[in-house]
């Protein structure tokens, strides 16, 4: 059947409102995703995985064939469930389903902690339509309305979840398909499940993760790889740390990538990407600085996790206003799809951490016919004559660079990471089961644990003893009957709001400038002090710590602010990239004069040193370091193996940067003495996991795990964390390279 065919057989099976949606829009037909996911939907019963590229109508792709088949089953509850990971988005998607049912007399509702009580009592009270909900809302309802489940949903026919890729190999994905199945038990039956998502690696391991726990197969139709059609540069500036501001004519002069950054978006309807919420606040200060120097408006907005919902709604609207000229600065919240229209530009500050990071914010720009443009700004402090090898090296050029090389000669994009031991998660249901369901018998409440999809590696023994820690501490008692229940301890916990969101958060104070709230901070400075947040600078006028509230007035000026960024995962194919880049000869055509420049130097130092030869490199004396051009995982393996190796060969003094580099030093050995030790103890024995991770270790990452008993942290590290074959394969790469020197 010709796509035009199908065109026509998909839109006449569509009822009246959607089709008058389409005819509104001026569509003149529908697009490929659009007709597979209706195909999908309409004619099989299995879940749907979703994946196209940004802005490609995943949403419409996949709820108009959802409310065609609504509207034939006349269902008596919520009949769809849609899921996503931010506020932004629900409220972006609730005004898009709006528009889309109006003349159909399906209801949709928004829920989460900004939205008013009126309209959820209006859902509670007729459960009907779509509910737009985060994890953590949805997560209060399990607990707290468990009784109302079966009404709310008890003709649930699809979940929608948005944003997949954002889920898998989460705590907060794991919470979700814990919440789908404890829904589905509930109401005896299994809803359909549709994931959405723009970049997605591997398929196949998202279609896996998508449907566990169902026996419904799950389809994922392929759309090709298409035509890349993008306008992308790079450039690169030095910077001097100590000088980075300093006065000329009474005014600051910002160093040349800020003010290159800001003439990049001037006139241009932009977003500024950084990937930590410190250096999103540090970049929208300068930026307004830059505009205040050159008497220019102010245009520049900022979104972040720590501000208030009424300064980030404010941000989005003017974005999507197209009478306004606004630049966003913002991290991951506004990656995600948020329908901002007409966006001309993307800033990236530094190297994205991933493909699909990179492909997302990309992604936001180029709609409306346009195509996707990106301008990645990489600065680098000028380093001093004494400074060692490994820092010389600008290694967020070379990533930036690795990052677009792989896409465009591989389509490569990160496969999902699956968890396969969350036991901090594991924690957290135990006690919303129990708050849910009132006392129940140890065994009853294993075999109903244990059954939720994210535990199936989790066996009875490894809960026996995540149960008797949590009895000891009070969070689970036992009764006399022998039951158990929620204990003093956990009690406390679940009534805190913070407890339906199972990633880490912290006890933040709220700022407050007169009736405005500006957002929250972790710890607040001293009266008189100041500190920035969105991107403004604040100084602290009174301290309320009983109810957490900082009072504060704004003041001029710019400050640096210490937030820690979260970096997340790097794949060792970027590494792997990375050091090809040194190896070839070849000038991006995407680098502009300065980041072409820069990488002339760093092949040429690379090449003075034996870099791209050596992953070992004798930077004189005992000093030397490791290039092992792994990713993440594997990079904190081959370092824990080396310091579980270090005694014999006398290493000491290990330090790492990111997962760049290891330096080190040594004094019993040579660099061909331990890679040939190394080489030879893998061939031997391989690398056991369990020994890199000491007994006295007590690996803390997720929210809970600090209630969790050590021995099942470091099982549940030694499952997730580490990784052993890539450590090997360099292991053995290294000899071959060392025995084939002349």
């Amino acid at each position: 059947m010709s796509h035009t065919e199908n065109n026509d057989s998909v839109f006449d099976r569509f009822p009246g409102f959607i089709q008058d949606y389409i005819y509104a829009h001026s569509w003149e037909s529908l697009r490929e995703v659009q007709i597979a996911a209706a195909q999908e939907i309409l004619d099989t019963e299995n879940h749907l995985l979703l994946t196209s590229t940004t802005a490609s109508g995943k949403t419409e792709a996949a709820f108009f064939p959802i409310l065609t088949r609504i509207l034939e089953t006349h269902p008596q509850s919520v009949s769809v469930l849609y899921i996503a990971p931010l506020k932004s988005l629900i409220n972006d998607q609730y005004e898009r389903m709006k528009d889309i049912l109006e003349e159909s007399g399906i209801p949709v509702t928004h829920w989460h902690g900004d939205v008013g009580i009126s309209q959820k009592k209006k859902l509670l009270t007729d459960p009907r339509g779509i509910l737009q909900i985060t994890p953590e809302s949805l997560e209060s309802m399990l607990i707290n309305r468990s009784n109302d489940i079966p009404r709310l949903f008890g003709d649930l026919e699809f979940i929608v979840l948005d944003e997949i890729h954002t889920m898998v190999g989460t705590d907060r994905g794991n919470q979700v398909m814990c919440q789908i199945s404890r829904i589905s038990h509930s109401i005896g039956k299994d809803p359909r499940r549709i994931g959405l998502s723009a970049t997605v690696g591997d398929p196949s391991l998202m279609a896996q993760w998508l449907g566990q726990g169902s026996l419904r197969n799950v389809s994922f139709p392929d759309f090709g790889k298409g035509q890349i059609h993008w306008r992308l540069g790079m450039e690169h500036f030095y910077y001097q740390k100590m000088q980075e501001e300093k006065k000329e004519s009474g005014q600051s002069v910002i160093d040349a990538g800020y003010e290159y950054m800001y003439d990049c978006v001037q006139d241009k309807k932009s977003i500024v990407f950084s990937n930590s919420r410190e250096e999103t606040e540090y970049i929208t200060a300068t930026l307004r600085q830059i505009a205040k120097n050159r008497h220019e408006k102010d245009i520049f907005r900022i979104h972040h996790g720590n501000l208030s919902a009424s300064i980030r709604e404010e941000t989005e609207a003017v974005m999507k206003d197209d009478d306004i000229q606004a630049v966003a600065c913002a991290t991951v919240t506004m990656e995600l799809g948020i329908d901002i229209g007409k966006l001309e530009r993307i800033i990236q500050n530094q190297a994205p951490n991933s493909v699909s990071s990179f492909l997302q914010r990309l992604g936001r720009s180029g709609r409306r016919n346009n195509p996707p443009e990106m301008m990645m700004v990489f600065r680098e402090e000028d380093a001093l004559p004494n400074t060692p090898l490994p820092q010389l090296i600008p290694w967020e050029l070379l990533q930036g660079i690795a990052i677009v090389q792989l896409y465009l000669e591989e389509r490569f994009i990160e496969e999902p990471r699956i968890r396969h031991f969350p036991m901090s998660l594991c924690f957290h249901q135990t006690l919303s089961i129990l708050a849910s369901s009132g006392e129940l018998a140890p065994s009853r409440l294993a075999d109903i644990l244990l059954a939720l999809p994210p535990f199936s590696n989790v066996s009875r023994d490894d809960y026996r003893l995540l149960l008797h820690a949590m009895i000891q501490n009070d969070f689970i008692e036992m009764t006399e009957e022998g039951g158990l229940i929620v204990g003093l301890a956990g009690e406390k916990l679940i009534g805190s709001f913070k407890f339906y969101a199972v990633f880490k958060d912290s006890e933040d104070f709220t700022v407050r400038c007169e009736s405005d709230e500006i957002g929250t901070i972790t710890s607040p400075p001293p009266v008189g002090d100041r500190f920035a947040l969105a991107g403004r600078i604040w100084e602290v006028e009174e301290i309320d710590a009983t109810r957490r509230l900082v009072y504060v007035k704004g003041v001029e000026g710019k400050m640096e602010i210490s937030w820690p960024g979260d970096y997340g995962e790097i794949h060792t194919k970027i590494l792997e990239r990375m050091k090809q880049i040194l190896c070839e000869d070849e000038i991006y055509p995407y680098l502009k004069e300065n980041a072409v420049k820069r990488l002339i130097e760093v092949r040429h130092l690379a090449r003075k040193t034996g870099l791209p030869d050596s992953s070992l490199i004798h930077l004189g004396g005992y000093s030397y370091c490791f290039f092992p051009w792994l990713g993440t995982r594997s990079f904190r393996t081959f370092r824990k193996y080396l310091q579980y190796m270090a005694k014999p060969y006398g290493i000491s003094n290990i330090e790492y940067e990111g997962c760049y580099y290891i330096s080190f030093r040594m004094e019993k050995a040579t660099g061909e003495e331990l890679i040939r030790g190394l080489a030879e103890r893998v061939r031997k024995e391989g690398i056991r996991k369990e020994n890199l991770v000491s007994v006295k270790e007590t690996p803390l990452f997720d929210k809970y795990d600090v209630y969790v008993p050590g021995d099942l942290l470091r099982k549940e590290y030694v499952m997730d964390r580490l990784r052993t074959d890539e450590v090997i394969q360099r292991i053995e790469s290294m000899e071959q390279t060392e025995q084939s020197r002349p």
